[in-house]
């Protein structure tokens, strides 16, 4: 349901930028916890996922690319974005007031 910026086993955090989502609005997912099985859902169903390789962007790009509620940070390693609240609560104050 988007595309990813971030490829498998790369380590995130709160408040990191991990993919885009098809709609306009902002959707904060965990992307570090998997799917509970229940009696609806076979334990090998999900296991086959294909993910389309994920984004890349220059420094340049992702400049273009943040919001006004985000940050590039820019490591050795790295060019992440992130919000600039990183905990999902206090966003969600912050947009109220």
């Amino acid at each position: 349901r988007g595309r990813f910026f971030i490829s498998p086993q790369d380590e995130v955090y709160a408040g990191q930028v991990v993919g885009e989502h098809l709609h306009e609005n902002d959707l904060p997912v965990n992307v570090t916890k998997s799917k509970k099985l229940t009696n609806m859902r076979a334990s090998g169903s999900d296991d086959k996922v294909r993910l389309i390789p994920p984004l890349q962007f220059s420094l340049e790009e992702a400049l273009e690319y943040i919001k006004e509620d985000e940050y590039v940070e820019v490591t050795p390693k790295y060019t992440r974005m992130r919000k600039i609240i990183l905990d999902e609560n206090e966003r969600k104050r912050a947009n109220k007031s």
